[in-house]
């Protein structure tokens, strides 16, 4: 029997089990089939120089051309040759050898089987192949005791010939020979040092570090990545670079900013800065984006132009037109521009190649005079004759060509007369050893001989190799001519191969090296080395800034994020970076440390190139190629000059020089160079001029005084001193697109587009060139990051009280200069500005509003200057006011009317709203009023100049009036127009008097000025192309200037001058006004051109007929001709005193236009619309207005919410916050002070108070998408359209009752509803059906008014007319509302329009409900027989079996309580609707727990980002106070124990349990050193607390309520716990779990699990009452419903919540029990805690006034009183009888389920083998493809946040279903959620189910009974 139980158990198996195996068998049968590839070796990014063979005096090695074919580019994994070592074979890679008769030819013998270790270019079988560096070299080269390849191959394995006999010695590491008499001379003669060190005899000290060649370096050095040793033993077995503590350290290795770390934005190349990473707590819904400030908007904000997020997060990264090229440009595909003569150049140019497509077919151009033509017609610079460089397909560039070397170098023969020098060291010369390439320095070689009595040589004697006697000099000296004396060789003079880095000083016979301040000599005694931290690098790259390492891949994004990035610079001792962004037109700064940016110079920018700071003088320069200028400005933008504007036409870099006070700027425009000027732009003159093409880079060696530069389109990189003098070539290959350079110690850095890396070179010798960093996203701008860069010693020249300036200090050669704001001159003190500028000319750009003065004193005063003012789209029209230096201006594209100082300051918009085309501008400087016309309205206008009392002069017989003048004195106004009839007219100030002045041979007159002296007005035609002018009276009319006129637009007077702009020749000019000679041109070449003003002081104010008490008017005082006129706001009358207005229109329509809402007055004779002052609206659908107070109540669908506010935009409220989507409809019962409203999204209709209290949904059934409602008072009655599936028209009672569809058939899209009160009639349009009916109020009797409407969508009724908006013809139409007639449009181009009201003053109806509220506790509804008393949502009545209850429960008896981001809410289950209320608690942040106390009447919430734990009384939800405000961070978890009158809660920051009293006293840490606490629960009946833990190791614990007893329940198969309730009926325990999805219940044990919803997504919280339990999924924002015993019936209770987090069911049925600690706190002084068998009295942490004791008063029995109900006893049996309970019993098995089983067992075995067999054929097969295989899958998995994906399995991607999606786990930092990935575990099952026939007893001591539960496998 027992064996056969056995057998039975091991073949039952449960499935998965089964499964899991079977598939484990086949993943490792198949994943073995494959050979193991190892992956590719890394190769090196050369970022360490290789060991040196010859030192840097050494030998010279000869230029080493590319290899053929190649053009210059290195063959990947190629490096130059070292510049130190011996002289190689003439031409690399062997392709071309000298033959035995002495002629080149070229080897084709190539042996395609030679192990050429992989280089693209194998050598022939007469040479060696250097591995390393695939250089070919003579095969006698091999093993000749001299090293030709790096790293020594070709000596490598050679038994070393070095005659020590003859004073020679070997290097041991390199295995060169030397003679003994090198060791300790200077120079690197073994390649390793090792000859030169210990040479003073000392060892180390303690502080350094001996290198392996036995130099001595300090010990900071080590593994710094600088190859300090020269053989990089100090950078050998170097631990992994580290980040610095501000940093990330990828997993790839790269360092970013710690602020980078889970953004949600993946830098590091392997995305690890994103794995792993804390989500927000509060993420966003699925239909939001989050901003970096943690907020959420929606998605269809995004790119809106909007600041949804507050940090404009919403606005980045949206598309961005690109700008367009001059007319002498070339637009490459990706947006660059490039001088057009560079098109079709034979040279590529863009970067898609795109200049050179579609050429003339071998069309070349003929050479410039600066050009050299090569043999094959392609051009050169001539400053590339004889530079060692064969740059003409045959290297005749080369030949004839005069070569030098040093003083103390030999010249070896040369072949051909070239410029290839070949220079060795004197020493190396007669030394045994051939260096020479025809061995010419072994040739003739003398004898050394002891010098005798009758040789008169002063050093050395020597026999010449004819036998002649001679003198000779020892090294570092030359023979003088008299062939006797030595004369000592000045080693630093040495112009091709200097000897010293940075300071050299000659001494006899040698020379010693020395180093800058900053600086100290490396153990080479050549170079120098940086003090202080590792340099690094800065660059651009158009999407962020980042810093990289000299070695090394590490990299650290800085800033990222932006908008086309290009220039940079930096102030290290502030730690700010400037940079460009060319999209955004703005130079921007943050710190290095932060990502808070801001902008510095935002206007008058079009292209910025280059930036540099000044870090003395604290000042930012920067050329900018779209206004051709370069520029300075204080390092805040605050103060702001021109320093060069003319003769600038492409300026690209710029670098400044503090010390000696001068700028470089370089410039590529049609005569390219390179200037410099005094930083102030004095001195201004040009360095270099000729061959220079393209300079991009610029550079300065603060150490040297030269500059560097680079040019893209010679590809080279030179140098010269600071007035461009020894101009020499640096590097000159390897340079396709150099963009950007900069300099540090000896070496040179740059970016290049082409090959899309940054590139190092050695200053002076242009050698050892190699990557430094590849493989970057558009490198642009660079520069090197170190102290030493911004040298802090140099004389700041303006001094600590910046000069003596007021404004800004500017240093120059002399000392410096003072400059002012724009327009503004020097006093004569040369310090001071003056206060208000004298005459300017002022213009508009369209873009941007500039000025000049209009006459200068000095020339760099006649520059026109940006007014920095902000988002000018197209600026038309412009005046001035010289009292307060003010301008005002005209967007014709944003529409308003603006005002600024001339400073930029205070810009406000005056008029932002009812403007179509504000083309004209005037300024009444006597009332301070501004007049405009608009030819898109057709009016003009006036308003104070703060935009106030606004009101019309003229609307009638207007077609598109143009420029406006004002005769303010005289009271009188003109004006152009050009519509169909122009002319010229005029009108009083105040619209009065109204006439043609000049009409008839007109075409376009635009620009207007008055020459008040004289009587006359001028006007410009811009038709007619003339200027004319007239007397006042319209006489006289006269041609001023009638020639050479093509477009005059623009007009002003100024003096005896006539100002003008020229649209075509986009020119200002000026001429004498009364003969129209003397014309001058003021400037060109300016696009846009508009409107033109001379600002001047000459404008007298005065007394006039406003100026006392404003005329006596109460609103606006106009003037007129001698005398004046009261008038009021537009829609407002004027009393019939003639002096005041009315208090805002009585009649008038209001209608809803998304952005804003406006109003139509009809107390008026004219029908115009009127913004309102309100707040921001983001798209406002419904508005009306409560005709008793005047408050305009409206709904904002975007932001969700339902508002008001009064006519003035004032008392600005919220009165619907929450539990809002789509309020489309809005009525306000202006008698019953109710505010009823339709919601299309929660398919509802609701009421509240005026105020939103007492809220109730009247209607929430049968409905699909309602919008229009209207209310009836009179009758009682509610209308409401439905534009869902099934349209229709309903009616009910206005408290919802009786119901009723009274049209729903030939309707579509109903949408706007309005009531016909004294025809009785019900109105309504159709967007589908294109109509608008009416009918009855019953639906019958049905009309159709009118049809083919093309959108109609707001309808309102006003007396005989109807007034309908419409989407499509964007405008607000009124006819007649009986036949449609008489139509008229009312306003057009307004787009959005929606809902529409009218309001009458004089209707308004009686309260049906009384002045008591009709004696109802909450809400009093009017309804057809009087009025009804009404619940708010979710409470019912106190008694609701009278005829007629009026008072309401203050709360439900049941609800469910649920935390919801910023606010608490509830749902009843006492009433049918279970509907979700939101509390009216406010200065919530961040609600994630929530509990209750029954008996208490308080619900408690825990907010995580203000770190409290607060109540709320369920008697008046209003109240709440806080219980826990100190020593809490992030409690997420809370429960109330409402037996002991406790509170409990974890921190998840501090990592503990904590109790209280409810009312916060008496405080206890319980438990302490948790990992992740997070849900928490208690059972107070049975003393036990449960809590779950997310830590790295999740479990659900559980303790008895003191914090002892602790046990783990539930440790395996566990994601993260979230949500934990307790059935305290069955004793169940559930939990939900976000990793897995699923809820999980067991029971009280732990034992008994069961899966119980296997498919519950995203869970958070949950809860459980009577048959269901309850939780909440915060990703779909809803709240989920399942059956309790079965899982199933899964049911969404609400939905497009926000944010919903933990839940609890609230319910004098869920908080039964008792314990001791119930009767009188168990006696205790303080905390009472049961433990279920005890309990225990326990004292605070903090002990207060009052004594506490741990030992009761009086003890407790534990037995329950008798008092209490039975079903308050929650003892188990053991309380009593001490047993325990019986475990559930096992189920039996049966002989079928063994046949079962080993017929399962059998199938296993067969399908392995089966399996096995598959995987070994598969692996013959991919034999040969194992590789490619391999590289092509992935074997990691990638994590994606907040999805995970593995691309492990062969699925496709897109079918794959990803199970992690939504996954989070919930951490400290400011309540977040960390994406944590899990293996997937097996299901934990149940004991199978025994058969239906033989149910297992149930023991009488189990607390769950049997149910059917849904097991998941």
């Amino acid at each position: 029997m027992r064996s056969s139980r056995a057998l039975a158990d091991a073949v039952t198996m449960p499935a998965p089990l089964a499964v899991h195996l079977i598939f484990f068998a086949i993943f490792w049968l198949c994943t073995n089939a494959d050979d193991t590839v190892p992956a590719a070796t890394r190769p090196s990014n050369g970022t360490v120089e290789p060991p040196d063979t010859r030192s840097a005096i050494g030998r010279v090695p000869p230029y080493q051309p590319p290899a053929i074919g190649m053009a210059g580019m290195q063959v990947p994994g190629f490096r130059p040759h070292s510049p130190y070592t011996r002289v190689d074979a003439w031409h690399p890679n062997g392709r071309i050898h000298v033959n035995p008769k002495g002629s080149y030819v070229v080897a084709d013998d190539i042996d395609d089987d030679a192990d050429d270790g992989g280089c693209l270019i194998p050598c022939s079988k007469e040479f060696f192949t250097c591995q390393e560096t695939c250089k070919c070299i003579p095969m006698e080269k091999r093993c000749d005791g001299k090293v030709d390849c790096e790293g020594s191959e070709d000596e490598v394995g050679c038994t070393p010939s070095c005659d020590e006999h003859e004073n020679r010695t070997i290097c041991h590491t390199t295995s060169v020979c030397i003679a003994l008499e090198w060791i300790c001379d200077g120079d690197n003669d073994c390649g390793d040092f090792s000859d030169e060190s210990q040479c003073g005899g000392d060892n180390c000290s303690s502080k350094q570090f001996q290198c392996a060649n036995g130099l001595c370096i300090h010990s900071d050095w080590l593994c710094d990545g600088d190859n300090d040793c020269r053989d990089n033993s100090d950078e050998t077995n170097c631990p992994k670079a580290k980040c610095r503590a501000n940093q990330f350290t990828c997993a790839s290795g790269e360092c970013l900013a710690i602020h980078w770390r889970c953004d949600k934005e993946a830098d590091c190349p392997d995305n690890s800065d994103e794995a792993d990473c804390p989500m927000d707590l509060l993420q966003c819904g699925e239909n939001e984006i989050q901003c970096n400030n943690k907020n959420c908007v929606r998605k269809d904000f995004q790119c809106d132009g909007d600041n949804d997020c507050g940090d404009w997060t919403d606005e980045d990264s949206c598309p961005i037109v690109p700008g367009s090229c001059s007319s002498a440009e070339f637009r490459c595909n990706d947006g660059k521009c490039i001088p057009d003569r560079w098109r079709c150049d034979l040279e590529r140019d863009c970067p898609e190649g795109d200049d050179e497509i579609n050429c003339e077919p071998h069309g070349i151009r003929n050479c410039t005079t600066d050009e050299h033509a090569c043999v094959d017609r392609r051009c050169i610079s001539k400053t590339w004759l004889c530079d060692g460089v064969r740059d003409c397909s045959n290297g005749e560039d080369e030949k004839d060509c005069q070569v030098f070397c040093e003083e103390d170098q030999y010249m070896c023969k040369s072949i051909f007369s070239d410029a290839f020098r070949n220079c060795v060291n004197r020493k190396h010369v007669c030394d045994g050893m051939n260096d020479c390439p025809q061995g010419d320095d072994e040739q003739k070689c003398p004898t050394k001989r002891q010098c005798g009595p009758e040789d008169l040589c002063e050093k050395q004697c020597i026999t010449t190799f004819d036998g002649s006697p001679s003198c000779a000099c020892p090294i570092g000296y030359v023979l003088e001519q008299d062939g006797i004396s030595c004369r000592d060789v000045d080693e630093c003079m040495y112009e091709q191969d200097p000897v010293c880095s940075q300071t050299c000083s000659n001494v006899p016979g040698s020379f010693h090296c020395g180093c800058m301040t900053g600086y100290v000599l490396r153990p080479d005694k050549r170079s120098c080395k940086a003090t202080g931290q590792s340099p690094t690098l800065l660059f651009s790259n158009r999407v962020g800034i980042r810093q990289v390492w000299l070695t090394g891949d590490n990299y650290m994004s800085i800033f990222k994020g932006l908008h086309n990035a290009v220039a940079l610079d930096y102030h290290y001792e502030k730690k700010l970076v400037f940079w460009s962004e060319n999209n955004m037109k703005v130079i921007r700064v943050a710190h290095m440390n932060s990502n808070n940016m801001s902008d510095v110079i935002r206007w008058g920018l079009e292209a910025p190139g280059g930036v540099a700071v000044d870090w003395i003088h604290d000042l930012l320069f920067w050329t900018d190629s779209g206004t051709r200028r370069v520029e300075v400005a204080t390092l805040d933008g605050s103060q702001r000059a021109v320093l060069a504007a003319s003769d600038v036409d492409k300026p690209r870099a710029i670098v400044v020089h503090p010390g000696d006070a001068i700028i470089f700027w370089t410039d590529w425009g049609p005569n390219p160079k390179i200037e410099r000027s005094d930083m102030d732009g004095s001195n201004r003159k040009t360095v270099i001029v000729n061959e220079i093409f393209w300079p991009n880079g610029l550079t300065i060696d603060y150490m040297d005084s030269k500059i560097y530069w680079a040019d893209a389109k010679h590809h080279i990189i030179e140098r010269a001193t600071f007035d461009g003098r020894e101009r020499k070539r640096v590097a000159s290959k390897g340079l396709p697109h150099p963009f950007a350079l900069t300099l540090f110690e000896d070496a040179i850095y740059w970016t290049d587009w082409h090959t899309k890396s940054i590139s190092t070179v050695n200053k002076k010798t242009g050698m050892a060139m190699q990557s430094v960093h590849a493989s970057l996203h558009m490198p642009m701008d660079i520069k090197s990051y170190h102290p030493l860069r911004q040298i802090q010693t140099y004389k700041n020249r303006c001094g600590s009280n910046n000069g003596g300036c007021t404004h800004l200090c500017l240093p120059n050669s002399n000392g410096y200069t003072c400059r002012c704001h724009i327009g503004f001159n020097l006093n004569i003190d040369g310090r001071t500005c003056e206060e208000t500028p004298e005459k300017l000319l002022l213009y508009a750009r369209r873009k941007d509003i500039r000025l000049k003065q209009l006459h200068p004193r000095k020339q760099m005063d006649s520059l026109d200057m940006v007014i920095p003012v902000q988002n000018i789209k197209s600026a038309v029209a412009l005046d001035w006011d010289h009292n307060s230096n003010s301008i005002f201006w005209t967007d014709v594209e944003k529409d308003t009317i603006n005002r600024a100082y001339l400073n930029g300051s205070q810009q406000i918009i005056v008029i932002g709203s009812n403007l179509i085309s504000p083309a004209g501008l005037a300024y009444d400087w006597l009332t301070n009023k501004l007049y405009w016309t608009d030819a898109g309205t057709n009016r003009i206008e006036v308003a104070n100049t703060n935009g106030t009392m606004r009101t019309l002069l003229a609307w009638e017989n207007i077609d598109k009036p143009r420029d406006i003048v004002l005769d303010p004195k005289g009271g009188i106004m003109y004006w152009s127009d050009w519509g169909s009839e122009p002319c010229i007219e005029r009108a009083d100030m105040d619209g009065g008097n109204r006439r043609k002045l000049i009409f008839g041979n007109m075409t376009w007159p635009n620009g207007l000025a008055l020459d008040l002296t004289n009587n006359r007005i001028y006007w410009t035609d811009g038709g007619n192309r003339t200027i004319e002018y007239a007397n006042l009276d319209g006489t006289g009319r006269t041609v001023l200037i009638g020639q050479h006129l093509p477009h005059p637009f623009g007009l002003d007077l100024y003096g005896d001058e006539v100002f003008w702009t020229d649209w075509d020749t986009q020119s200002i000019q000026a001429a004498n006004k009364f003969t129209g000679k003397n014309r001058r041109t003021l400037g060109a070449g300016v696009e846009g051109l508009m409107d033109v003003r001379v600002f001047h002081k000459e404008r007298r104010g005065g007394v006039n007929r406003c100026s006392k008490n404003n005329g006596g008017c109460s609103h606006l005082c106009l003037l007129k001709p001698e005398g004046r006129s009261c008038a009021c706001p537009i829609g407002i009358r004027l009393s019939k005193d003639g002096r005041t207005c009315t208090n805002g229109p009585i009649n008038f329509l209001i209608f809803a236009h998304r952005v804003d809402i406006r109003i139509v007055s009809l107390d008026v004779p004219y029908l115009v619309d009127v913004v309102l002052p309100l707040p921001p609206l983001k798209n406002a659908l419904g508005v009306d207005v409560d005709q008793r107070t005047g408050l305009i109540y409206w709904t904002d669908t975007g932001e969700r919410k339902i508002k008001c506010a009064n006519k003035d935009g004032m008392e600005n409220e919220t009165i619907i916050e929450r539990g809002l989507h789509t309020a489309d409809g809005i009525a306000i019962d202006s008698a019953g002070r109710k505010i009823y409203w339709t919601d299309g999204g929660r398919n509802s209709i609701e009421v509240a108070e005026l105020d939103g209290m007492n809220r109730k949904v009247l209607v929430w059934t049968g409905l699909d998408s309602p919008r229009a409602i209207a209310l009836h008072y009179e009758y009682g009655y509610m209308f409401w359209s439905d534009w869902g599936t099934s349209a229709k028209i309903e009616r009910a009672d206005m408290d919802g009752k009786n119901r009723k569809i009274i049209v729903d058939t030939d309707i579509k899209w109903p949408n706007g509803l309005a009531i016909d009160r004294i025809e009785g009639r019900l109105y309504w349009n159709d967007a589908k059906v294109l109509t608008i009916e009416s009918s009855d109020f019953n639906g019958h009797d049905r009309r159709t008014l009118l049809s083919q409407v093309p959108y109609p969508y707001g309808i309102v009724i006003v007396g005989q007319h109807i007034y309908w908006t419409d989407w499509k013809t964007k405008s607000l139409h009124r006819a007649d509302k009986s036949n449609g007639q008489e139509q008229l449009t009312i306003r057009e181009n307004l787009e959005g329009l929606m809902d529409i009201r009218a309001i009458q003053g004089d209707h308004i109806l009686e309260n049906a409900c009384g002045t008591n509220n009709g004696g109802c506790s909450h809400l009093c509804l009017r309804s057809p027989q009087g009025f009804t008393c009404a619940c708010p949502t979710g409470l019912s009545f106190e008694n609701e079996t009278e005829y007629n209850p009026k008072i309401c429960k203050k709360h439900p008896e049941n609800f469910l309580v649920f935390a919801a981001r910023g606010s608490i809410a509830m749902i009843s289950l006492d009433t049918p609707e279970q509907w979700d209320v939101t509390l009216p608690v406010k200065h919530i942040q961040n609600s994630v727990a929530v509990d209750y106390h029954w008996e208490k009447k308080i619900v408690f919430f825990t907010d995580v980002n203000k770190n409290v734990i607060r109540s709320i009384s369920m008697e008046d939800m209003r109240e709440s106070k806080e219980v826990i405000d100190t020593g809490i961070d992030t409690p997420n978890g809370l429960a109330v124990d409402w037996i002991a009158n406790n509170i409990y809660w974890s921190d998840n920051e501090y990592k503990v349990i904590e109790v209280a009293r409810i009312d916060g006293s008496s405080r206890k840490t319980l438990i302490p050193g948790l990992t992740e606490p997070r849900a928490i629960a208690v059972f107070p009946a049975k003393g036990y607390l449960y809590w779950s833990d997310w830590g790295e190791s999740p479990n659900i614990e559980r303790s008895v309520l003191d914090g002892s007893q602790r046990k783990v329940l539930v440790d395996h198969d566990l994601g993260f716990p979230n949500g934990i309730t307790i059935d305290y009926k069955e004793r169940r325990l559930y939990w939900t779990d976000a990793l897995k999805d699923r809820i999980d219940t067991s029971d009280l044990n732990g034992q008994h699990r069961v899966q119980l919803v296997p498919e519950a997504k995203n869970p958070f919280g949950m809860t459980q009452f009577n048959e269901y339990i309850y939780w909440t999924d915060w990703y779909k924002k809803s709240i989920m419903r399942a059956d309790k015993r079965t899982g199933k019936n899964v049911t969404s209770i609400r939905t497009d919540l926000e944010m919903v987090m933990e839940i609890k069911a609230v319910s004098s049925e869920k908080q039964h029990g008792w314990n001791p600690c119930k009767e009188d706190n168990g006696g205790c002084s303080h905390l009472c805690l049961f433990r279920g068998h005890d309990y225990v009295c326990a004292c605070p942490d903090a002990f207060g006034e009052k004594t506490c004791s741990t030992a009761p008063k009086l003890r407790v029995g534990l037995r329950m009183p008798s008092h209490y109900p039975a079903f308050y006893d929650y003892a188990d049996v053991e309380v009593n009888n001490n047993l325990a309970p019986t475990p559930t019993a096992a189920p039996k098995t049966n002989i079928g389920a063994i046949i079962i089983g080993l017929a399962t067992t059998a199938f296993i075995i067969i399908l392995i083998a089966v399996a096995a067999i598959v995987c070994v054929k598969m692996r013959k097969d991919r034999g040969g493809e194992l590789k490619e295989n391999y590289r092509e899958s992935s074997g990691h998995i990638s994590f994606h946040n907040p999805n995970y994906s593995c691309s492990t399995t062969g699925e496709p991607v897109e079918r794959r279903q990803n199970r992690f999606q939504g996954i989070f786990k919930y951490d400290k930092s400011q309540g977040r959620v960390t994406n944590v990935y899990m293996p997937e575990g097996t299901s934990l099952l149940p004991p199978p189910p025994p058969p239906p026939h033989r149910l297992p007893p149930r023991p009488a001591s189990d607390d769950f009974e049997p149910v059917t539960l849904h097991p998941f496998t």
